[in-house]
């Protein structure tokens, strides 16, 4: 795609059918606001990102909520260029394990605000779990990570068992010392929550059986990418790529 001079065009047009102020607005697809600018190549983004969608003939976009603006923008522009309007389907996004971030004003309801300024970043690796991370790392990563007692409220741990466990595993196990209440096994999320927001799960005790969980999910995608000779491959192609923010 790049490399087709045709890719290009369209990204001119795109520019060329848009007003700055416009473009400006649409900047936190690439977590930055108008006064983050560093480089004047960093506005052309908005446009490449509308281009994307046109250039490969998307019926619909299934992305993160940080990638509202690329999507609404793309849905302003499309009968003027004479596309078809893209559906947009705009996913949760995982909060990073450091827990609520400083608001940047990325969207005009604060707790779009919130989901964007606190995901998960590749860049900030300890913020996140990736599908090549070790026992040890996962354990590491969510030991250190925000999880206020008592409170089920920007908690990234109770995140996680929500979006990914329960809906993967169906149920969360935690192996407790007998002193501390023994065993316990949650069916569903709403009685996990209760049970933590209630004083009667320990923070630690939840970190643990989700270490434990997220562990159990990743295990065989990861000895894939260890064991498949051409999977291995790719990885390592992805894994030397620098990553900026």
């Amino acid at each position: 795609m790049a490399a087709d001079p045709d890719y290009w065009k369209l990204v001119i047009k795109v520019a060329k059918s848009v007003t700055i102020r416009r473009i400006l607005r649409a900047l936190p697809i690439m977590g930055r606001v108008a006064g983050e600018l560093e480089e004047a190549a960093q506005i052309i983004y908005p446009a490449m990102q509308v281009s994307d969608i046109f250039y490969m003939g998307i019926d619909i976009c299934q992305l993160g909520l940080d990638q509202r603006r690329a999507n609404i923008l793309a849905r302003e522009l499309a009968p003027k260029l004479g596309f078809r309007k893209p559906v947009a389907v705009h996913h949760h996004m995982l909060m990073g394990l450091q827990g609520p971030s400083e608001l940047k004003g990325f969207e005009d309801d604060p707790r779009m605000n919130l989901q964007i300024a606190s995901k998960m970043s590749k860049s900030i690796p300890e913020t996140s779990i990736f599908i090549h991370d070790d026992e040890n790392t996962i354990r590491e990563k969510i030991k250190r990570a925000y999880c206020p007692p008592k409170t089920s409220e920007n908690n990234p741990i109770l995140e996680y068992a929500k979006y990914i466990i329960f809906r993967k595993l169906g149920s969360l196990r935690i192996d407790r010392p007998s002193k501390y209440g023994g065993p316990v096994e949650y069916s569903s999320y709403e009685e996990l929550e209760r049970d933590y927001v209630e004083g009667r799960l320990h923070p630690a005790d939840l970190k643990e059986g989700v270490a434990e969980a997220l562990n159990q999910l990743i295990e065989p995608v990861r000895e894939h990418f260890e064991k498949d000779k051409r999977a291995r491959e790719l990885y390592e192609i992805v894994r030397s790529q620098e990553i900026t923010r």
